[in-house]
């Protein structure tokens, strides 16, 4: 009989778990939804217009270079951007173990903007659901039980809006069009192998040294980047590495990255992915 109220008691919880883990995909959906067509409305899409050769007029020569590696002539601008990700991150400090995790991401470029929408794994049935948003030039953060129950919140700060709009500049190379001088962005030669790229508007602004290799790829982008400590930030030297180049929808992008924070004493790998999905002006 014990045993019996045991395996009730057990069965029961399982259910409510279900239960739980049923209604939190449904209203991830239905926010999720209503982020994008928030999105949607403010976005300038639709253009019909395409990369030509005097784009490139101007630029330092890795840059140029770079263009010309993962560009076609004829390519059309990128306005928006639906991709999928799988990888693995870790939710806390250095010592904190590596968690699987599946992510969405949107992007707009007129104006820069992004909605992360990811689900990592803690455990068996258990999860939480991480939000990084830009929109508008303001930046927003927060992690939900089952994507239904708030554990923490980051509202819109400068160094948080700085840190957003690094991470839309640095995850360009997906979408390598809002990379170019009509999109906003400023290049600065650094040497043969290095240049700096800045884009802004008003108090929002962000910079980034993107490194390139012989073949003309983007391998590095480098910043001191604001990072969450405690109840406030610390800005600290990052980096995002790419690799894995494949040709998807006609430009040349990487498919696989990593994100490292360069503390004092050691690097902490905090971010590896790789992209599965990737669409185009289909927001």
């Amino acid at each position: 009989m014990f045993s019996d109220r045991i395996r009730e008691r057990v069965g029961g919880i399982g259910i409510a778990l279900l239960v739980i883990v049923l209604a939190s995909i449904g209203w991830r959906r239905r926010e999720t939804a209503r982020r994008v067509a928030e999105f949607r409305q403010t976005a300038t899409t639709g253009r019909e217009r395409v990369v030509t050769e005097d784009d490139l007029d101007g630029l330092p020569t890795p840059v140029r270079t770079y263009f010309d590696t993962v560009l076609q002539e004829g390519q059309p601008f990128i306005d928006s951007v639906r991709l999928e990700q799988t990888g693995k991150l870790r939710p806390g400090d250095a010592a904190s173990p590596w968690k699987p995790f599946t992510a969405t991401q949107y992007v707009t470029v007129d104006p820069p903007g992004f909605l992360w929408d990811a689900s990592v794994s803690l455990a068996p049935l258990v999860s939480v659901r991480v939000r990084d948003r830009f929109h508008d030039w303001t930046g927003a953060a927060s992690v939900s039980l089952f994507g239904v129950v708030p554990l923490e919140r980051d509202d819109s700060s400068p160094e948080l809006e700085e840190a957003a709009l690094m991470r839309y500049l640095a995850e360009a190379v997906w979408y390598p069009t809002a990379l170019l001088p009509t999109a906003g962005v400023e290049w600065e030669s650094i040497d043969e192998r290095t240049a700096k790229a800045t884009i802004e508007n008003g108090a929002v602004s962000a910079s980034l040294t993107f490194s390139f290799t012989d073949n003309g790829e983007v391998a590095r982008v480098h910043a001191d980047r604001y990072r969450r400590v405690d109840d406030g930030y610390e800005s600290t030297p990052w980096s995002g590495y790419w690799r894995n180049y494949e040709t998807q929808n006609g430009v040349r992008v990487p498919t696989a990255g990593d994100v490292v924070w360069h503390l004092p004493d050691s690097d902490m790998h905090a971010w590896q992915g790789q992209i599965t999905a990737l669409q185009y002006n289909e927001l």
